[in-house]
């Protein structure tokens, strides 16, 4: 279940980033100003995160530490910070996935090996070991490796689809950041109309 919740809820933020990715390029670099872009962005909105981190540090470059530091690269590490904050957010729950999926069979398969344990003692026990015998307990016990594997399967290809949809997703939002920075960098003095 935990697998499947992650699988649709990180679909469901993948998907929501790249539909507000389209509607960012499309009309967030053609307002007259800077505050006008981040306005129009929604409130929730990552692209709105990264742009008001990156305004804020293009303005508030001040401080005995951070004048030792050019104001493109403070801006820089704000921007990568705020990039980071994004890729971090769309990624919870994939190490949990990578553990189902790797852990999942193994766990089927120990419980196959008890249950074939447990019938061969029972086997013993009764003291015959004839096919009916054996089939039945044996069997039962396989459905441990299956049901392992079920729950493996799923979580494996949801982790290896959703990371290559957050490489995807990611590469929209680090280059909205690059323009933003490049943006930011050009104009030093951003309107706030």
């Amino acid at each position: 279940m935990g697998s499947w919740y992650i699988l649709v809820v990180r679909l469901w933020d993948t998907s929501k980033l790249s539909s507000e990715a389209k509607e960012v390029r499309a009309s967030f670099f053609k307002k007259p100003s800077l505050a006008d872009g981040i306005r129009g962005l929604k409130e929730e909105s990552a692209f709105r995160y990264i742009a008001q981190t990156a305004v804020e540090a293009s303005e508030h470059h001040e401080g005995a530490l951070t004048e030792n530091i050019d104001h493109s690269s403070w801006v820089t590490m704000n921007v990568d910070r705020a990039v980071g904050d994004v890729n971090t957010k769309i990624s919870g729950g994939l190490g949990f996935l990578a553990t189902v999926g790797s852990t999942a069979p193994f766990v089927g398969l120990f419980g196959t090996v008890w249950g074939i344990l447990n019938a061969l003692t029972a086997i013993g026990v009764a003291g015959q070991a004839s096919i009916d015998k054996v089939a039945g307990p044996v069997g039962a016990a396989l459905i441990m490796t299956a049901i392992g594997l079920v729950v493996a399967v799923p979580a494996v290809l949801g982790y290896n689809w959703l990371v290559n949809r957050n490489k995807s997703v990611m590469g929209q939002v680090r280059a909205f950041a690059g323009d933003l920075h490049g943006v930011l960098m050009g104009n030093r003095a951003v309107a706030k109309r």
